[in-house]
């Protein structure tokens, strides 16, 4: 291959100097060995590349071809051995990352503005999907790292968590006050009291917040005879916000609402446990030097916190 790229070399400088005295000056090395390197070319492919003259040399319908073609081949060559050196010595990369909506804008956005400042030169690629379509994804390579909420199918998995998070139950206060007006409740109503006449707003059941949630609701045997589905985080708090009917929302991502008192958080029996979120990737993932920068970079932004 190595003495075919040197003749095609030959071949494509000659047809440019269009003359052999020229290739071998640009070249360094002598008429001789140019004509026979041409010749070699010639019998190897079975046609002729060059019209000879005094003149210099022109090339055949069939060297025309070839030119445009080994011309192309080096110019992509070339494009490729830049691109080789950008990653060598900028650290030019790609890293594909799976995640749903939900952590992608709370939890991920903070981490990638800070990685992305740092390594500036990798460039990422988000899906935004559910934990279980984003464990698939890490098992047919299709991402190199998910952020998933932590469950019991992660045996091929390295799993590293981020952050904690807690499952609360919110509404508005006029959402009550109206609810009030429907049903008797007690002065200080639990989630047991309200949940049985209200409209419960989750995750549609495919979300493993949803089914986390769900199996809370059936050991505290708390259940709502209205319930909306929806497909994120935003439009169940939107929707709460919006006087709709009650929501399971990830506490950390209202904060502000209940501090300010958009939101009132409801009193429960128990609890929901909180649950662990983190970075996975398969255990025999051959690494990327972009997915060793992105591990290295979260392992210590975990240290400073």
């Amino acid at each position: 291959m190595e003495q075919n790229l040197n003749l095609y070399h030959i071949f494509v400088t000659v047809a440019r100097c269009r003359n052999i005295s020229g290739a071998a000056r640009a070249l360094y090395i002598s008429q001789p060995a140019i004509s026979k390197a041409i010749l070699r070319l010639e019998q190897n492919l079975n046609t002729t590349l060059f019209l000879r003259s005094s003149r210099g040399v022109k090339l055949t319908e069939a060297g025309e071809i070839l030119y445009r073609q080994v011309e192309n081949a080096f110019a992509a060559i070339t494009q490729g051995e830049n691109q080789l050196r950008e990653f060598q010595e900028l650290g030019v990369g790609h890293l594909s990352i799976g995640v749903s909506s939900t952590l992608c804008k709370y939890v991920l956005l903070p981490y990638l503005r800070r990685f992305t400042y740092e390594n500036p030169h990798i460039q990422i690629s988000i899906s935004c999907q559910s934990t279980y379509q984003t464990m698939e994804a890490l098992e047919n390579g299709s991402v190199d790292i998910g952020l998933i909420g932590a469950n019991s199918h992660m045996e091929r998995l390295c799993f590293q968590p981020v952050r904690e998070i807690e499952d609360i139950f919110v509404s508005t206060k006029r959402y009550l006050d109206n609810l009030r007006k429907r049903v008797s409740l007690p002065a200080a109503p639990t989630a047991r009291d309200i949940l049985p006449h209200a409209t419960l707003m989750l995750l549609d059941k495919g979300n493993i917040t949803r089914q986390y949630v769900d199996k809370y609701l059936a050991q505290e045997e708390m259940e709502s005879v209205h319930t909306l589905e929806v497909t994120s985080m935003d439009l169940l708090i939107d929707f709460a916000k919006t006087d709709l009917g009650v929501a399971c929302v990830i506490k950390d991502f209202v904060r502000d609402d209940l501090e300010s008192g958009n939101l009132l958080s409801l009193s429960l029996p128990i609890s929901i446990p909180p649950r662990k979120i983190g970075f996975a990737y398969m255990k025999n993932a051959s690494f990327s030097q972009s997915l060793e920068k992105f591990i290295d970079f979260y392992s210590r932004e975990q240290k400073k916190e």
